[in-house]
């Protein structure tokens, strides 16, 4: 807020890019780098604002409506465009803030949890309703728009008694058939009977009502206290029917895995060209070729050891060298979920070795998973926290064991990996590494990204991401193996 800041302090900082305005009297932290209307600052600093915002503004007489508390609970990593808040006084207020987002804030006190109530909780700062209070206070168009979220939620509730407790302080019939609707529907009948009977009164028995719109669940009985993990299990059960619609149907491993290796290493230099300029390197067919011929050397040129695009044109060719022998390994019979389990933390190894050996990068620099937050510039997707990253990888792993189909695990893989994006760097290489390797394992040919086709790869990692919508990266990814002409 302003007046945390000395006038000076803060103009010197406003002039030097350090400081962002959000709204009259409140500014955020910002990268002197980025361009005119680059968005990155903000939705980095999104959650941090509306934290410090909503506590300078209304202490602790406020919460988060119930739907935005599910979303908050069930770790839905897109940026609201409006985020509803419940208050104890004052007028109703919507808040302008930077690109298309706003706060609605409302006073209602019916729907503020009472003091000595146990239906709220503090989550990331915030003052949200619990889980259970908030399925039963959402309305029934939350379980149609946002029926992932709803799933998450009701697999997030481990016992019906927290639900039956919340639904008794409500006093809402309607909600209660909704409740049990819902808990019939995913699968946890015995549940939804328990609570028809514990609400249900004398002569006004109480009915399920299912407030779903969809045919059959995706988490079907799943009980699970991460909602990273259940949001990876839900996405890969609701696409991959579409994946397998809009993609060739696999060709099988093939006969000649010799030929077949010798085609991915004939891919290699455009391969590395594309995927590296997609980054942001400004590599050329010469350094590519310079550096796979081991006409590289750090220890004498001082230019090599210092720059900074040799040196990524060198981790990649390592790495690429590295992904060859996990697809030989698959074809030789090696289980595909360990290979890849391990094989991406061998990629990312020979990414940054090079830097590491140049002194540029200490080894712990590249020990382990990111450490700490990390935001996609310009995009309304956040990647998952540090602390679900293992548990997320855990899951995708499994789910690609668990898959028959290779064009699923390719398509799926790449996405999931790059939506938790575990490192700091390097992700949407490895990414691209982990699609291939996938490819290959249903025979596949290896594919290219193209640089040029750059922001219709991106927009497609957003649609995933943001909107739900996994059919234009799958699109995107059969015309780049069938190097299809562009319309």
């Amino acid at each position: 807020m302003a007046q945390d800041l000395d006038a000076l302090d803060k103009a010197i900082l406003l002039d030097a890019g350090f400081l962002q305005p959000v709204i009259k009297g409140w500014y955020i932290c910002s990268n002197p780098a980025d361009r005119q209307g680059d968005s990155t600052s903000w939705y980095a600093n999104f959650w941090c604002f509306v934290e410090g915002y909503l506590k300078r503004r209304f202490g602790d007489r406020y919460c988060l409506s119930p739907e935005a508390s599910l979303l908050l609970h069930t770790g839905k990593t897109v940026i609201p465009r409006q985020l509803v808040v419940v208050t104890a006084a004052h007028g109703t207020d919507v808040v302008g803030l930077p690109f298309d987002t706003s706060l609605m804030i409302y006073p209602d006190p019916k729907r503020l949890p009472q003091e000595a109530s146990d239906s709220t909780t503090v989550l990331d700062g915030l003052r949200v309703w619990s889980v259970a209070a908030a399925l039963c206070r959402s309305g029934p168009q939350f379980f149609k728009s946002q029926r992932r979220e709803a799933e998450i939620a009701l697999a997030m509730v481990r016992d019906v008694s927290t639900v039956i407790s919340a639904l008794t302080t409500l006093a809402n019939p309607t909600a209660a058939a909704r409740m049990a609707g819902a808990l019939e529907f995913v699968g946890r009948k015995t549940e939804a009977q328990i609570l028809i009977k514990a609400l249900s009164t004398p002569g006004k028995k109480l009915y399920a009502k299912n407030p779903f719109e969809a045919s059959t669940p995706t988490l079907i009985g799943s009980r699970d206290q991460s909602p990273y993990v259940l949001r990876l299990r839900a996405m890969w059960r609701d696409w991959r029917e579409v994946v397998i619609e809009n993609f060739p149907s696999a060709p099988g491993v093939p006969a000649n895995t010799t030929d077949f290796l010798k085609n991915v290493d004939e891919r290699y230099a455009s391969d590395a060209y594309n995927s590296l300029s997609i980054e942001g390197y400004n590599v050329t067919d010469e350094l590519i070729e310079r550096v796979a011929h081991g006409n590289w050397n750090p220890d004498s040129d001082m230019q090599h050891q210092q720059d900074r695009d040799t040196l990524a044109a060198r981790g990649y060719f390592q790495a690429f060298g590295t992904v060859k022998q996990i697809i030989s390994d698959i074809f030789g019979g090696e289980r595909l979920s360990d290979a890849v389990r391990f094989g991406h933390q061998l990629w990312y190894s020979a990414l940054f070795s090079s830097a590491v050996s140049a002194g540029i990068l200490a080894p712990y620099q590249i020990a382990g998973y990111r450490s700490g937050p990390i935001f996609i510039r310009n995009s309304l997707h956040t990647p998952l926290p540090r602390d679900a990253i293992l548990d997320s990888l855990d899951e995708l792993w499994r789910l690609i064991e668990q898959e028959p189909e290779a064009c699923v695990r390719a398509v799926l893989g790449h996405h999931l990996f790059v939506f938790i994006h575990p490192y700091f760097d390097g992700n949407g290489r490895i990414g691209r590494f982990l699609m291939n390797t996938l490819l290959a394992s249903g025979g596949y040919p290896w594919t290219i990204v193209r640089v040029s086709r750059r922001t219709t790869y991106m927009n497609a990692l957003e649609s995933a991401s943001v909107d739900g919508d996994i059919k234009p990266l799958t699109v995107f990814l059969k015309e780049e193996m069938l190097q299809l002409p562009l319309a």
